[in-house]
């Protein structure tokens, strides 16, 4: 979403931050002979008089925003024009958006910011005040021609001039940080301005609402909506739309959707842009079918869908993997007349590719050719990792190749994509030599570009490789500044202390020194995020380096990243792998305290290992904490099934889990996988065939790896009737189960004292017709027990009884 042309300052003044700067005349009419007259004096004072001040005085009732324009166009001499510009601004009915857009056509000319630095020297050594407005145009005129460093060191440099920025200068400087992307320095800027009592306007928190949103700092965005409430500032229809954006981003549909209600109740109109941000929001979060419900009621208010919410809509149904309504509302378009963009063909191509349907895709490139539309960057990457997630690298790399033909450069996130498919498909090697290349083609590695390649080099079990790749990204193209900041006097080792150390320079009017760090840094390299070291802690768990990876764990937090459930959970695995159980539940301990919930995936984990070590009863009761967590379960319920627990009636309290699961709509079938698992490796086999039974009765589709485990304890334990019924139970859902579990219970009928060989043909005629390939899954010790050649016509005519 684009910030839209926001004046920032009042009508009055009429000043525009980074305007395109108008033609000479454009403000001004023809002037009345009065007006020429006046011009005329004050022409001949600024050519004949020194100092102009005391001279002007007496002309000021007679001068206009007009008349100060033409003067200032007029005149011959900068210094001169510059010098009447800033006794004039002093004047609040004086300042107009023509004559700043004259002085700054004259900081463009050769020598300009010179001579105008040169005026504000010789004024402030005769102790001549200025005001905001003087360093706004110069700060403008910087802006204009890219320098954002001098435009900074001006605004720093209002202090040696007694001049007090003011909240239009503040919201200048604001969008220049923004448009940067420095959000640290962004912030440190703004608490500044509070600090110094100077109140923000609907500008101010519309730059930052829209910046920290597109940063990713939503949380902060929203905050800063609140507090623009609070002091009664009411929001625009911009602002409301940005908010309504960043709610959904972070899966708060729900608070969105009231935020737009209350922008209709407050006589905000919603635009298209608000409609479409709600679509995609609910698209995304509560589902394509509540998406179009809310559709049908934006229609009811006399909304009519444009490209925009079609682009929602269809990338929300392929995301659903609904690809036939897909291509229903791309048709329907159609028959609107709504001409599809290269937005829409992104969505498409990328839905397709993502559905394995790369054929289609292709054609669908070949559409946007035959229409006049250029594919983009995205376009090509989307088709890219298609063909990456299929394998066919050879077909990615040659569209790398068609996008150097189309005159366009791969982008990092090209790269990535290839290294990634690389790494994937076991070809690191190449993918190291890719990453090498990256530079040479103008692209710098981003944080997922390195994620992707430490990641392959884990995998392929090159931990030390992966660890330099680490130790580069973390210094980055400039070691220097690396060392400068992390061992100087003032030490930044994360974000907390460089935002404190960019904090004090603004304090001390040095913001253009922070501006050259925070570019610096932003140009020297990537910091690794919490994903690099979660990658990293998983591949020294997985070679059984518990020690290096909480070495990694204590770092990270030093360096003021916080450990997500990720990371807890890979080294709660990571630590039972070596039987440190104690340590691994102290980790979990920690995960509340340290202000990160626990996910379902660590509860899942802990319940896993408990099992394996036959500590079923724990496993029971780690799931019931982690239920009992989250919210609408009925304390009454889960009383029951921890009473059923106590007492030993699992299938009491399983088939209590089940009805409160499916109650909710809420069913997961992991937790019950692992204990009917659990359960089997504990020789608890027929507690856990209740399990197996329950499930089968609530239509649950139980995994093959439950049946094998099943199949075996029931052989063990010679309960071979029941094992036989769970293995018809695989054929009748089409499982193909391993040659090993197979051949066990085929063994185990035939040698079986109660003649259980007629079952066994039997099976192997069910196996046959469900697609087990017999002469290659049986072992020769089966096909030995079987009469004469194992596939004669007798056995096949068998059945049993």
């Amino acid at each position: 979403m684009k910030l839209p042309s926001l004046l920032l300052r009042p009508i009055s003044s009429a000043h525009q931050f980074s305007p395109k700067l108008s033609p000479p005349f454009h403000y001004l009419h023809s002037p009345s002979s009065a007006e020429s007259s006046t011009i005329n004096e004050v022409l001949t004072i600024l050519d004949t008089v020194t100092p102009i001040e005391p001279a002007l005085e007496p002309l000021l009732p007679f001068l206009s925003k007009t008349t100060v324009t033409s003067v200032i166009m007029k005149t011959k001499n900068p210094q001169v024009g510059f010098r009447f510009f800033i006794w004039a601004a002093k004047r609040k009915r004086l300042r107009s958006f023509a004559s700043n857009s004259a002085v700054i056509r004259m900081l463009l000319k050769p020598n300009g910011f010179d001579l105008y630095w040169q005026t504000l020297d010789e004024l402030k050594s005769g102790n001549v005040s200025v005001v905001s407005d003087v360093f706004f145009v110069l700060i403008s005129g910087y802006y204009k021609v890219g320098d954002c460093e001098k435009a900074l060191e001006s605004f720093g440099k209002m202090k040696e001039f007694d001049c007090e920025p003011d909240v239009y200068m503040y919201n200048a400087v604001l969008n220049i940080v923004f448009r940067k992307q420095l959000f640290l320095l962004a912030l440190a800027v703004y608490y500044e301005m509070v600090k110094l009592n100077c109140l923000p306007n609907i500008v101010t928190f519309s730059l930052l609402i829209d910046g920290l949103s597109k940063s990713g700092k939503t949380e902060v965005a929203i905050k800063m909506f609140d507090e623009m409430t609070q002091r009664g500032i009411l929001p625009n229809k911009f602002t409301y739309t940005i908010v309504i954006s960043g709610l959904c981003q972070i899966n708060r549909a729900d608070e969105a959707y009231r935020l737009f209600l209350k922008m209709k109740d407050s006589g905000c109109s919603p635009d298209f842009v608000a409609y479409n941000a709600l679509l995609n929001g609910f698209c995304k979060l509560q589902g394509v079918d509540e998406a179009l419900a809310l559709l049908r009621s934006f229609e009811k208010d006399g909304f009519v869908p444009g490209l925009g919410s079609y682009s929602c809509l269809i990338d929300g149904l392929f995301r659903a993997k609904r690809y036939d309504e897909a291509y229903a509302w791309y048709r329907k378009m159609f028959e609107e007349k709504i001409e599809p963009d290269v937005v829409l063909y992104g969505v498409m191509i990328r839905g397709l590719s993502e559905a394995g349907k790369v054929k289609d895709a292709m054609k669908l490139l070949s559409d946007m050719s035959d229409r006049g539309i250029v594919p983009n960057i995205y376009c090509y990457n989307a088709l890219i990792k298609g063909f990456c997630d299929l394998g066919l690298l050879d077909q990615a790399r040659s569209l790398q190749v068609e996008i150097w033909k189309r005159d366009s450069l791969p982008n990092t996130h090209t790269f990535t994509i290839l290294i990634c498919g690389m790494c994937r498909n076991g070809m690191v090697d190449d993918a190291q030599k890719l990453f090498n290349k990256m530079e040479k083609a103008g692209c710098f590695p981003s944080v997922g570009t390195f994620n992707a390649l430490i990641d392959g080099l884990c995998k392929a079990g090159e931990l030390e490789k992966a660890n330099l790749l680490f130790y580069k990204m973390e210094i980055g193209k400039n070691p220097t500044l690396f060392l400068r900041l992390s061992q100087g006097g003032n030490r930044v080792h994360d974000k907390a202390s460089l935002q404190t150390m960019v904090e004090q320079y603004c304090t001390s009017g040095l913001i253009h020194k922070a501006y050259k760090i925070l570019m610096q840094l932003a140009e020297s390299g990537n910091l690794p995020d919490i994903i690099t070291y979660n990658i990293l802690i998983n591949g020294f768990c997985k070679v059984g380096n518990i020690n290096g990876a909480l070495k990694l764990f204590k770092e990270l937090q030093l360096k003021g990243l916080s450990p997500d459930s990720v990371t807890y959970g890979t080294l709660i695995n990571g630590l039972q792998r070596v039987d440190r159980e104690e340590d691994a539940f102290r980790i979990f301990e920690q995960m509340p305290q340290n202000g990160c919930t626990p996910s379902r995936a660590v509860y899942k984990s802990l319940m896993t290992w408990s099992c394996r070590r036959r500590k079923i009863s724990l496993a029971f009761s780690l799931w019931l904490q982690y239920l009992r967590d989250i919210s609408g379960r009925d304390d009454e319920s889960m009383k029951s099934i921890e009473e059923f627990l106590q007492k030993g009636k699992v299938e009491n309290a399983i088939q209590g889990l089940l009805e409160m699961d499916f109650k909710l709509n809420d069913f997961q079938l992991a937790p019950y996988t692992i204990w009917l698992i659990g359960l089997c490796q504990d020789g608890q086999v027929k507690e856990a065939l209740n399990i197996f039974s329950i499930l089968v009765e609530c239509k649950a589709i139980v995994t093959p790896p439950s049946c094998v485990k099943l199949i075996h304890g029931l052989c063990k334990r010679g309960y071979l009737d029941l094992a036989m019924d769970v293995f018809l139970y695989t054929l009748k859902n089409g499982f193909i189960l391993r040659p090993r579990v197979c051949n066990y219970l085929l063994r185990s009928l035939l040698l079986s004292k109660d003649n259980k060989k007629v079952p066994a043909y039997y099976l192997l005629r069910r196996m046959k017709s469900v697609g087990y390939n017999l002469n290659a899954c049986l072992y020769p010790k089966t096909k030995s027990l079987l009469p004469g050649p194992w596939n004669t016509r007798e056995m096949k005519n068998m059945s049993p009884g």
